[in-house]
């Protein structure tokens, strides 16, 4: 049983959270709206899938990069979803009466952001190799980061925790793939599964 002031403690940090995602829904316009779904829509399996491929197919460091990126991925994914699971925290469109999310949502759990956490943990696995790669991943995962709030998949601090998780996640794929290198066929098989997630 959760003493009454930490109940008093948590209920003004989720009221505050609510506020600050109501208050991202101020920027809603029609230019905004398209942006943030394609945000959304770079941070999907399949997108990863994607990149993953032409990384590994464009010769060079890229079959590195795909290691790390399906490593840091799959790293990320085995946190994120055990603890959707076990929070079970409900969706902004389920959580605050007459809202409503801009874009569809892949399951019911809202906390950590999964979008935020993959895209987080493939932008550190990528921080400090050479070329503009890991600035771009990281352009990117705070754009998908913002794109969450602003569709109103997550509340903020859904999103904060997708960044907390990815951040240890690239930090793991990073010490895996470099240490172990039997791992980077791990990365590799890694873009195939979560091809199959929505």
């Amino acid at each position: 049983m959760i003493p009454l002031r930490a109940e008093a403690v948590w209920q003004r940090v989720m009221s505050i959270d609510e506020r600050l995602l109501l208050s991202v829904r101020r920027w809603e316009s029609r230019f905004m709206t398209r942006l943030m779904r394609a945000l959304t829509h770079l941070g999907d399996p399949a997108s990863w899938v994607v990149i993953g491929l032409a990384l590994g197919f464009s010769g060079g460091a890229g079959a590195h990069y795909c290691a790390l990126l399906g490593t840091a991925a799959g790293v990320a994914l085995l946190i994120a979803q055990p603890l959707k699971r076990v929070c079970c925290r409900q969706r902004p469109s389920h959580g605050i009466g007459g809202f409503a999310a801009l874009a569809e949502n892949p399951d019911v759990f809202s906390f950590p952001s999964g979008h935020t956490a993959v895209a987080f943990a493939i932008a550190v696995a990528f921080a400090g190799q050479s070329g503009p790669l890991g600035a771009l991943a990281m352009v990117l995962a705070i754009g998908i980061a913002i794109s969450r709030v602003y569709l109103g998949a997550h509340y903020p601090m859904d999103v904060a925790a997708g960044v907390l998780v990815g951040t240890a996640a690239g930090g793991i794929a990073r010490l895996l793939v470099d240490c172990f290198p039997l791992l980077k066929l791990a990365g590799y098989a890694t873009l195939a599964w979560i091809s199959w997630i929505p």
